[in-house]
C-alpha cells in the first residue's frame, strides 16, 4: 500500500473518531471539502462505502467500523514507533568504537570527546589505542584516525585536525654538551631517541623535506620506544634526540624544558582524518561524533 493511501486511511480514521468532517479538518489542519474528497477518493479505491453521511453527524457502515477495528490500532502502533524513533533522533544513543593511534588519541580525540560527552550522556565513545595501520572492518570497530596521506583511497575521510608538523627537540642540558644539527646529515653524529614501528617491527626513519628535497635519516641512539610520549620524556631528561609531532611539545618548548633544531627541514603536512567505510550506514550517534571531530578551522 502506498504511502498515499496510508494518509488517506489515517483521514478517514480521523472523520470516524471525531464523527465530523468539520471537528476533523481543524485537527487535521486541512479544508473540509479537501478531506472529504480525501475519504471519497478512498472510498472509491476500495469499491466500499466507509461512512454514511447525514446533515448532523457522520458514522461508519459497517466496512467502515471494520477497517477502524483491524487497521487503526496498526497505525497508532506505527505512529507511535515513529514518534519515538523521532526522539531518539533528538536524543540520539548508542556506543561508537575509534581506533587512533596514540598522538592522535591524545592531541585530538580526548579534547573533543571530553566536550561532546556532557551534551550526550546516552552516547558511549571508546577509543582503542593502536599506533598500528588497524583494519576497522575486520576488528568492528566504527571508524579509525590516521593521517590524511595514510587513509585507504576506499573510505570516507573526514578531517579532524589541522596542518600537522614534526619536530626534532633536545634538551638544554643536552645541546650544552653537543652543538646543534645544521642539517638532517648530522643527526647521525647524535644520540637519537628511535621509535620502533608497530607494524614493519623496525625503526622509524626520520621524514625531511627542504625546498622540493627529501631526505629520510636512519637515526642511531641508546634509547628506542615504541611510545611518543616516551620520546618526550626521554628527550626531557636529556636522553638524547626526540622526533616528535610538534603539538606534542609545544608546551614544553614555551616552557624552556625542550630546544628546537631544524625547523627549516618540517614543514607542514597533511593533519589527522577520522575514516570509515564508505558503505557504513550512519546512526544518529555516529553522525553527530563525525560532525563534533570534524575540522572548522
Amino acid at each position: 500500500m502506498t504511502r498515499t493511501n496510508l494518509d488517506d486511511i489515517s483521514a478517514f480514521l480521523t472523520v470516524a473518531r471525531e464523527g465530523s468532517f468539520t471537528r476533523a479538518a481543524a485537527l487535521l489542519g486541512v479544508s473540509q471539502s479537501a478531506l472529504s474528497q480525501t475519504v471519497r477518493a478512498l472510498e472509491e479505491r476500495m469499491g466500499l462505502r466507509l461512512l454514511t453521511r447525514t446533515t448532523r453527524k457522520v458514522s461508519p457502515t459497517d466496512a467502515g467500523e471494520r477497517l477502524i477495528q483491524s487497521v487503526g490500532p496498526r497505525l497508532e502502533e506505527i505512529s507511535a514507533e515513529l514518534a519515538q524513533l523521532s526522539a531518539l533522533r533528538e536524543k540520539p544513543s548508542g556506543s561508537v568504537r575509534i581506533s587512533a593511534g596514540e598522538q592522535a588519541a591524545e592531541l585530538v580525540l580526548m579534547p573533543a570527546v571530553q566536550k561532546l560527552l556532557p551534551q550526550y550522556p546516552d552516547i558511549a565513545i571508546e577509543i582503542v589505542v593502536d599506533n598500528g595501520l588497524t583494519d576497522i572492518v575486520a576488528e568492528r570497530l566504527d571508524a579509525g584516525v590516521r593521517l590524511g596521506e595514510q587513509v585507504a583511497k576506499d573510505m570516507v575521510a573526514v578531517r579532524i585536525g589541522p596542518d600537522v608538523r614534526m619536530a626534532v627537540v633536545g634538551s638544554p642540558d643536552y645541546f650544552e654538551k653537543r652543538s646543534r644539527p645544521r642539517t638532517p646529515h648530522e643527526l647521525t653524529e647524535h644520540n637519537c631517541i628511535n621509535l620502533r614501528l608497530p607494524t614493519a617491527g623496525g625503526f622509524y626513519a626520520w621524514e625531511f623535506e627542504q625546498g622540493g628535497r627529501e631526505l629520510r635519516v636512519r637515526v642511531e641512539g641508546q634509547l628506542a620506544v615504541n611510545s611518543g610520549a616516551l620520546a618526550v620524556k626521554a628527550a626531557i631528561a636529556g636522553a638524547g634526540l626526540a622526533f616528535v609531532l610538534e603539538d606534542r611539545v609545544r608546551d614544553d618548548l614555551e616552557a624552556g624544558r625542550l630546544t628546537r633544531v631544524l625547523a627549516d627541514w618540517c614543514p607542514p603536512f597533511s593533519g589527522f582524518h577520522l575514516y570509515y567505510p564508505s558503505r557504513r550506514h550512519q546512526t544518529p550517534a555516529f553522525a553527530i561524533v563525525v560532525d563534533s571531530l570534524r575540522y572548522r578551522g
